[in-house]
C-alpha cells in the first residue's frame, strides 16, 4: 500500500466524452457566447470527412466559421505562423482543434500568440507567457497523444532543426471533446503508432520521479486499458469497443504525465523527429523497449507492476529484476503483434548527427525525471542501440 502524501494535482478541460460527445460543441458555442470560430486541423481529417461532422455541429449555431487544415506532422513555425496569418484576418473568439497531437498542438500555440503577440519561440520554457490564451476545445481522432489535456505543446523550429516545448497551466485546452467514432477509420500504422505512444505516456508517466498516488493509479489503469485493446483496435478497426477503451485509456495517461512529465524515450524521441522527421508515435515505440531496459535497475518494482498490468504472470519466487523484465517482454511483443518497426533503419540516420541529438535531448525537461540518472553518453548509447545496424554500417566506413 502506497503511504500517501502531499501531492499537487492539475487538470485543466472540461471533458466530454463518449459516442455522439461531438453533439456537446453547440452547447459550449452558445453557453460561452462564442461569435467567430476558426478550426485548426489537417488535411486527413478533411479526407476523412471529420472536418464535415465537426462542422455540422458548429453551423447549428449560425456563427461565422473559418477553417485552417494546412497541419502537417511534427508542425513547424512556418505552420504556427501561416496560421497566425488567418487568425489575424478573421478574428475568431473560439479555437477548435480537431485531429491528432499536431493539429491540437497548432491551436494550443496559436491561441497563445493570439493574446500574447510574438512568435512561437519566444516562449520556451514552462510560463513564459503573461496573458491567458483564446479559449480553445480540442478534438482528438487519435488514442495517442493525450494533447487534450496537457499544458504543453511542442512545435518544430526549421531554422534550428529543434523541436521546442512551450507550457503552462493556461495552455491546455479549455474543453476536450473525445468521440470514440471519431477514430474508427483510423489506419491500422497509425492506430499502433499513436497506441504505443500513449502506452509510452503511461510507462513513463509511472515511473517519473515527479509521480504520485494519483498519477501512478491512472498510469497504471492507462497501461491496463491499452495493453487489453491495442490489439483489437489495430486489426478491427471498426471495434467500438477496443476504440473506446483506448481513447479513454490514452486520456488517463494524458492527464497522468500533464503532472508528472515523461521520460528519455520522449527526450530522445524530438531530436529525431525535427531532423528526420520520424512521426513522434514511431520514434516513442522504437526507443521504448531500450529506455526500459535502461531504466530496470533504477525501478524494478515499478516494472514489475507494469508487467503484471500488461498481463505478464510475475512470480513471487522470481528475483526481482527477473518479473521487471517481463515489462520489456510484454511491450517488444505487443509492439512486434502491432508491427512497430524495430529499429530506425529505414531513416538513414546519420552517425555524424548522435552527438547534437544528444545534446537536444539532454536539453528536454524529462531527463530531469526519468527514474535513472542519465548523462549524455547514456543517451548517445541508447540511441545507437534503437538505430540499429544501418548506423553499424555506416559507422563501419569511415
Amino acid at each position: 500500500m502506497h503511504s500517501i502524501t502531499s501531492f499537487q494535482f492539475n487538470l485543466n478541460p472540461d471533458l466530454f466524452f463518449g459516442e455522439g460527445a461531438l453533439s456537446n460543441i453547440p452547447e459550449v458555442i452558445t453557453k460561452n457566447h462564442f461569435n467567430r470560430v476558426m478550426i485548426i486541423c489537417d488535411e486527413g481529417i478533411e479526407k476523412a470527412k471529420i472536418l464535415e461532422l465537426v462542422l455540422q455541429q458548429v453551423r447549428k449555431t449560425n456563427v461565422e466559421c473559418s477553417v485552417f487544415s494546412n497541419v502537417e506532422a511534427n508542425p513547424t513555425t512556418e505552420t504556427v505562423e501561416a496560421g497566425m496569418h488567418l487568425l489575424e484576418r478573421f478574428k475568431p473568439d473560439l479555437l477548435i482543434g480537431v485531429g491528432g497531437g499536431s493539429p491540437i498542438d497548432v491551436a494550443k500555440a496559436i491561441s497563445m500568440l493570439a493574446t500574447n503577440g510574438g512568435g512561437i519561440t519566444d516562449y520556451e520554457g514552462i510560463d513564459q507567457f503573461s496573458n491567458t490564451p483564446l479559449p480553445l476545445l480540442a478534438i482528438p481522432t487519435t488514442a495517442g497523444t493525450g494533447s487534450e489535456v496537457t499544458v504543453f505543446t511542442v512545435i518544430t523550429d526549421t531554422s534550428t532543426e529543434y523541436k521546442l516545448t512551450v507550457g503552462g497551466k493556461s495552455l491546455a485546452p479549455n474543453w476536450a471533446i473525445l468521440d470514440p467514432s471519431l477514430t474508427l477509420t483510423l489506419p491500422p500504422a497509425l492506430t499502433a503508432a499513436t497506441g504505443v505512444d500513449a502506452l509510452v505516456h503511461a510507462i513513463e508517466s509511472y515511473t517519473s520521479t515527479m509521480a504520485n498516488v494519483l498519477t501512478e493509479t491512472l498510469a497504471l489503469e492507462a497501461i491496463r486499458t491499452i495493453a487489453s485493446n491495442l490489439r483489437q483496435a489495430v486489426f478491427n478497426g471498426e471495434n467500438s469497443s477496443a476504440r473506446g477503451a483506448m481513447l479513454y485509456g490514452s486520456l488517463l495517461a494524458g492527464i497522468a504525465f500533464n503532472n508528472t512529465r515523461l521520460g528519455n524515450v520522449h527526450a530522445m524521441s524530438h531530436p529525431l523527429s525535427a531532423i528526420y522527421n520520424v512521426p513522434h508515435g514511431v520514434a516513442n515505440s522504437v526507443l521504448l523497449p531500450h529506455v526500459m531496459k535502461f531504466n530496470l535497475p533504477a525501478a524494478p518494482e515499478k516494472f514489475a507492476n507494469i508487467a503484471r498490468a500488461m498481463g505478464e504472470y510475475i512470480d513471487p519466487n522470481q528475483p526481482i529484476m527477473g518479473n521487471a523484465y517481463k515489462a520489456v517482454i510484454a511491450v517488444e511483443r505487443l509492439s512486434q503483434d502491432i508491427h512497430i518497426p524495430k529499429d530506425f533503419a529505414e531513416y538513414n540516420i546519420r552517425e555524424s548527427d548522435l552527438v547534437s541529438m544528444a545534446e537536444d535531448a539532454m536539453k528536454s525537461g524529462n531527463i530531469l525525471v526519468n527514474p535513472r540518472k542519465t548523462k549524455i553518453e547514456d543517451i548517445l548509447s541508447l540511441y545507437k542501440q534503437a538505430i540499429g545496424q544501418t548506423l553499424a554500417d555506416t559507422a563501419s566506413i569511415h
